[in-house]
């Protein structure tokens, strides 16, 4: 078995820090469709300001509110604004690791997205509109 990049979300602003919750990383219901990432998934967390990098795992916030937040012991390791990468992997034997094209999630400063890649592949940006819009 090989663990391989399934999903990224690079360079999120960290948009709140919670310490008094009981753990875990919030983050925008958009944010986690485009990157197919699931609640309660184990993500791993790069903190760009302070070179910090630890394990949680994602709970949903507001669609559409940009919200990144670090809860719990993770509000000790990130401060508001700071930029992180959020990454969430796959365990699978080695043909299929040969085989996998990570989801990558480009954001600007205000965690909206600006661009997916599937592998090198970019996804249009009508494209996201449409197929991340909010659920009827």
């Amino acid at each position: 078995m090989r663990t391989m990049l399934k999903s990224k979300i690079h360079r999120a602003r960290v948009t709140e820090t919670n310490i008094n919750y009981e753990g875990s990383v919030t983050i925008d219901q958009k944010l986690m469709a485009a990157a197919d990432i699931l609640p309660f998934e184990q993500v791993e967390v790069l903190n760009l300001n302070n070179g910090t990098r630890f394990a949680s795992y994602a709970i949903e916030g507001k669609r559409d509110s940009g919200e990144i937040c670090l809860n719990g012991a993770a509000a000790r390791l990130g401060l508001k604004g700071d930029i992180i990468i959020l990454l969430a992997y796959c365990h699978v034997g080695d043909d299929e690791a040969r085989k996998i094209t990570p989801r990558l999630v480009y954001v600007d400063a205000s965690n909206t997205i600006t661009e997916i890649r599937e592998g090198s592949k970019v996804v249009k940006k009508e494209a996201i509109d449409a197929h991340y819009r909010k659920p009827d």
